[in-house]
């Protein structure tokens, strides 16, 4: 299984869309939009879990840069996560 972020997303794109966009390609397990927690409103990125490996490098291949509404898609292989110090990481005062 490959995890693929999806970036540059038009904020009306929904989860029905994005799995239209990547069925061509393989077999889907998952579409994750992500959404802002306060307003619920789309935050122009998502996650697509492929199946099968091969056939996420090809729909990362055929989609990166592709123009959707207006709007050349980011595509490529996702990132673990990791703890970026944002705002909620425990900080050290400064003296």
């Amino acid at each position: 299984m490959k995890n693929i972020f999806v970036g540059n997303l038009d904020f009306g794109a929904t989860e029905e869309s994005i799995r239209s966009l990547f069925e061509p390609y393989g077999a889907i397990e998952r579409v994750s939009l992500v959404r802002d927690r306060d307003t619920g409103r789309s935050r122009g990125f998502a996650f697509v879990e492929m199946t099968e490996t091969a056939e996420a490098d090809r729909a990362i291949e055929a989609l990166n840069g592709l123009d959707s509404g207006g709007r050349a898609l980011n595509v490529n292989e996702a990132r673990p996560k990791t703890n970026s110090g944002g705002p909620r990481a425990r900080r050290e005062p400064r003296w």
